[in-house]
């Protein structure tokens, strides 16, 4: 088999894989599918062996990421948890609280959380990255703070948030 209809094939094959449900489709059909777009036929021994490689190897390196996520996930937890222990995050019942006794209300990542502050007589609802200095977890430009009027309009208006996301998401 030339090198140009080994890429193709390849290539073909990747496609599909991409795009179907790994969890009921066959090689069989992977196979079938290449066949069909690519106008040849994969049956033959040599060609139906290198859809299986193709295969194979698409499956190793899925299986390679979705073990690197969870070990990633791991550690982020296994992090989390070190902090908790160390006493950086303050711990009132029910609620957290953080290094300058901001309520974190809630962790949206692991360097992204939402508090509410008092800051110069006013109260703020932040949704801000932080990070790491010195054992401290200090907050970062990347942000916002909003004073309890704009949280309230902002709240008021989250059903058309959610409206405008269900059409973008339906779009695609």
């Amino acid at each position: 088999m030339d090198s140009e209809t080994s890429i193709r094939i390849e290539e073909s094959v990747l496609d599909i894989l991409k795009t179907c449900n790994l969890e009921e489709v066959s090689e069989q059909k992977i196979r079938r599918m290449a066949s069909e777009k690519l106008g040849l036929d994969l049956s033959e021994p040599t060609r139906k062996k290198f859809v299986r490689q193709v295969v194979e190897k698409f499956l190793a390196e899925e299986q390679a990421k979705r073990e690197a996520n969870a070990a990633d996930e791991v550690k982020e937890e296994e992090e989390e948890d070190e902090e908790e222990e160390d006493g950086k995050v303050k711990s009132n019942g029910d609620k957290e609280y953080d290094d300058e006794g901001d309520l974190i209300v809630c962790r949206l990542s692991h360097k992204r959380r939402v508090t509410v502050t008092d800051f110069r007589g006013k109260t703020l609802v932040s949704i801000r990255e932080y990070y790491s200095k010195e054992g401290k977890e200090l907050p970062t430009s990347k942000g916002i703070s909003l004073t309890a009027e704009q949280w309230a309009t902002f709240k008021k208006n989250i059903p058309g948030v959610e409206e405008a996301i269900k059409k973008m998401e339906s779009k695609s």
